[in-house]
């Protein structure tokens, strides 16, 4: 088969570039052993002297968070049209802001915790009273972007409004929104999404159990041994139906595109009836070696290397951008 030139872009200026950077490597050496000329390549300004230049047949993006992973390396590589993997600019821009995501979900019918959006500006002890007026005193305080569990806060309904309206002073130094959310107690579930060949189908939900945390906290996901995961995850057959069902309307309703990890919270006390509530979408999931995603997908019987050359040649073969004629001005 066809050897690709193919860039494994990673880094940024993100909050998560190491974790990128780690993805990276994981995925340079895969190409590699699937028979491609990769190379690792940090997303940063001097990368356009390269696309000017002699750029790579496709782009693997494994940049996570802030202009990796919302949309603008994708619209750059639009501009220069080179083929990448992964979804487009506005699945990406919409499946990496949390409320806009969750605004969409809740349009589709699907099941998301109630949450309340706070932005720079406001008066933060009224946010914080209005928040535990409408979601109940115990409240989880995040960053409406941003990935990997960074700026995650959650506020016990025995703290005080004060160290609530902290909470959410720290996400707002992170993020020009913070979303507040209801804390709900549950078992924390993902599941991968793979659209190749064809074929749009879940992998094997994923039980997470935090090790190094009460929950799967930025240290519980990286670290080794910071967390166990169980796939596929042990839950009645009817509530793993129902999470991979929910997981593809997830994939699907953001526009995204080859692959996505859609992560939930479940109460799988109260069976098959209880609506997991829908977290948030990976648009870029991680590839390192403590990734759910690429373990989930080997569960389901496609290796890693297989999985990252399917991917890779799916994007080589997607149709190139349209560009029309520019019309003459009327007269």
């Amino acid at each position: 088969m066809t050897k690709l030139n193919v860039w494994v872009v990673c880094g940024g200026p993100s909050g998560e570039a190491e974790v990128s950077r780690t993805s990276g490597r994981a995925v340079v050496s895969a190409l590699q052993r699937a028979g491609h000329a990769a190379s690792l390549v940090e997303f940063e300004p001097s990368m356009t002297r390269s696309l000017l230049g002699t750029p790579p047949d496709v782009v693997f993006p494994v940049t996570h968070g802030t202009l990796g992973e919302d949309g603008c390396l994708q619209g750059l590589l639009e501009v220069f049209d080179v083929p990448y993997v992964g979804s487009g600019v506005l699945a990406s821009a919409l499946g990496s802001n949390k409320p806009q995501a969750k605004a969409a979900w809740q349009l589709a019918g699907l099941p998301v915790a109630k949450e309340l959006v706070v932005r720079h500006g406001e008066e933060l002890s009224r946010a914080a009273l209005a928040a535990r007026a409408k979601l109940g005193f115990a409240i989880v305080v995040k960053p409406a972007s941003g990935g990997s569990a960074i700026g995650v806060q959650r506020v016990s309904a025995q703290q005080s409004d004060a160290q609530l309206v902290e909470a959410i002073r720290a996400a707002l130094a992170l993020d020009n929104e913070a979303l507040l959310e209801a804390w709900l107690v549950g078992l924390e579930v993902t599941c991968g999404v793979l659209d190749l060949a064809g074929q749009l189908r879940a992998l094997p939900p994923t039980l997470i159990l935090p090790e190094r945390a009460d929950f799967y906290d930025f240290v519980s996901k990286y670290a080794p041994g910071g967390s166990r995961h169980v796939c596929p995850a042990p839950l009645a057959p009817g509530l793993v139906e129902r999470l991979q069902q929910l997981a593809v309307r997830a994939h699907q309703v953001v526009g995204a595109r080859d692959l996505s990890r859609v992560d939930f919270l479940v109460d799988d006390r109260r069976g098959v009836d209880f609506a997991p509530k829908i977290l948030e979408i990976n648009t870029l999931p991680g590839m390192t070696s403590t990734s759910l995603y690429p373990e989930a997908a080997g569960i389901a019987g496609i290796p890693f290397e297989a999985l990252v050359d399917g991917l890779v040649r799916q994007a080589m073969a997607r149709p190139r951008r349209m560009f029309p004629e520019a019309l003459a001005m009327p007269t």
